[in-house]
């Protein structure tokens, strides 16, 4: 997926992801849940990379697997730093520490992810102190974290105050800021927007495009919205089952759907367009397949309306159909004749 204008800033190649099931009893055999069941992805220095598909396909375990808060159960992941490719799961505890500080996460729910008993100041600078940016006490740390706070839409006054005093918003702007407050290179945004109100949304959006085109950040913004994917991001790719199913920019994935299962995600985004309401909605039947024991052959044909023979006894091979256009697919939509 590399081309020559792009700088690979992360390499996920055959990546897995398994958690094991408890036994019920001593002589069965371990089952796992196949949480990622072998990506392999390029993430361009400077692209927001969004990521989509239905809750509990994998997306945030991807996320986290990227940064090494859940060690890979199989495959590499690839850093590039200074010209070198770095292999973070080869990564001693110190080395993967130190470079935390340029790999950063802005998680889900506003109101967990912030330490109650701390203020705004404190959690914005505890990663400032943990990584040696400033030491405690130094008045040019405040001054930081004040720059940092008026970045991200906060006002000074909230720097001795503490997360229940704020709306979901406000706590969310708190995370996005103790997340850039070290200068990272790479910001997963693990559903950054979802329990947020529409209106928030818009502002939290414009925020994080605003502070990508300030510091040339790369994002992989997780989410269900294709809505606010759209938005967003450069590239997209659509998950399902553990497995990227399709991957395009955004234009072209729009405007040139190739996977069944993309094509049903889109038909259920809420218009107020007279003639997009016009077009078929697609239900998709039945629940998704269980990560233990997912169906043979390729994992959507439970559910997919196009599905053959093929589909039930054969993975489909990840294919290129131009433009940077991927998908993994017997049929794609359009090329019906293959």
């Amino acid at each position: 997926m590399q081309t020559n204008e792009k700088k690979v800033l992360l390499r996920i190649q055959d990546v897995k992801q398994y958690f094991p099931i408890k036994k019920t009893h001593f002589r069965e055999k371990q089952k796992y849940v196949k949480a990622n069941d072998g990506i392999t992805l390029d993430i361009y220095e400077g692209e927001t990379f969004g990521l989509v598909g239905e809750s509990g396909c994998g997306k945030s375990t991807f996320g986290r697997t990227i940064l090494q808060l859940y060690p890979q159960t199989h495959g590499e992941i690839l850093y590039q730093k200074d010209g070198e490719w770095v292999d973070l799961k080869a990564q001693d505890r110190e080395s993967m520490r130190s470079l935390r500080k340029e790999l950063q996460i802005v998680f889900q729910d506003p109101y967990s992810s912030l330490n109650p008993r701390m203020t705004v100041g404190q959690i914005i600078g505890e990663g400032l102190l943990s990584h040696g940016m400033f030491k405690r006490g130094d008045g040019a740390m405040k001054d930081y974290i004040f720059q940092i706070m008026e970045d991200c839409g906060l006002s000074t006054y909230m720097f001795g105050r503490y997360p229940h005093q704020f709306s979901g918003g406000q706590r969310q702007r708190i995370g996005i800021a103790r997340s850039l407050a070290l200068r990272p290179r790479f910001v997963v945004c693990d559903e950054a927007v979802s329990a947020l109100d529409v209106s928030i949304q818009s502002q939290i959006l414009n925020l994080l495009r605003d502070l990508k085109e300030k510091d040339n950040l790369t994002y992989l913004f997780i989410t269900h919205d294709l809505s606010v994917v759209k938005y967003v991001s450069d590239r997209i790719g659509v998950m399902y089952l553990g497995n990227l199913v399709e991957v395009s920019e955004t234009g072209e994935l729009f405007e040139n759907t190739m996977h069944p299962y993309t094509e049903a995600l889109l038909s259920a985004i809420p218009t107020t367009d007279v003639n997009d309401r016009k077009k078929e909605r697609i239900l998709l039947e039945g629940d998704i397949p269980s990560p233990v024991n997912p169906p043979r052959g390729c994992k959507f044909h439970t559910r997919c309306r196009y599905c053959q023979e093929v589909c039930t006894q054969q993975e489909p091979e990840w294919t290129n159909v131009g433009k940077g256009h991927y998908v993994a697919c017997h049929f794609p939509l359009g090329r019906k004749e293959k």
